[in-house]
């Protein structure tokens, strides 16, 4: 397999809402060591959105689906969460405009714009402890495994998400709640970095991977 069809993109929002929604009490609690507790919470609501819509999204091609997506996201995710996960949804939705499947080359770039518009959003960029950490080091092990099949390509990118926790546990959050509390973040693991690797994770199962 080289591309993703319609029906698997599907499949992929449908697992990365499975995963927010079980692990709703989990994500708010990682959230709650040195944020306000309410990550879960608000990730919950937006993918309860997307479920509840589930049937009435426009499916003309796989970019309208995504940026269907990103706009229930959006308008139902609490705080900066709503802003950053509706955005990661709507710039792909963009960049897939009009295609039928999708290659590793257009993930690559639905994902940069995706992070450069959360970027100029919110001032975030890597190394400041946020789930754009485990983004750019998904973009990082796709471009270089473009040679490999996809999913290949794929398990390799959710390995480096996974890793991304681990590697960031150690910084000074820069970004976000977490950010607020300056050297007290070192030791914590950002939520949202978290809730991008499971998700990952999760995404490999699906696929049949």
């Amino acid at each position: 397999m080289n591309t993703l069809s319609l029906a698997q993109v599907e499949l992929i929002v449908k697992t990365m809402a499975d995963v927010a929604l079980k692990n709703e009490a989990y994500f708010s609690e990682l959230d709650g060591v040195m944020g306000d507790a309410d990550f879960g919470i608000s990730l919950a609501d937006g993918f309860r959105a997307v479920t509840k819509g589930w049937d009435g999204f426009d499916r003309t091609d796989i970019g309208t689906f995504l940026s269907n997506i990103g706009s229930t996201v959006m308008a139902n995710t609490g705080g900066c969460s709503g802003t950053v996960w509706g955005t990661l949804f709507k710039r792909c939705g963009v960049t897939f405009k009009g295609k039928a499947e999708i290659a590793i080359d257009d993930i690559i770039a639905g994902f940069k714009s995706a992070m450069e518009s959360i970027t100029q959003k919110g001032g975030a960029v890597p190394g400041d402890k946020t789930l754009l950490d485990a983004l750019d080091d998904i973009v990082k092990t796709l471009e270089a495994n473009k040679g490999d099949e996809l999913l290949d390509a794929f398990k390799k990118a959710s390995a480096a998400a996974v890793e991304t926790r681990e590697r960031t546990k150690q910084w000074t959050a820069r970004r976000g709640r977490q950010s607020f509390t300056g050297d007290r973040s070192i030791g914590t693991y950002d939520p949202g970095i978290v809730a991008v690797g499971d998700m990952t994770v999760a995404i490999i199962k699906a696929l049949g991977a």
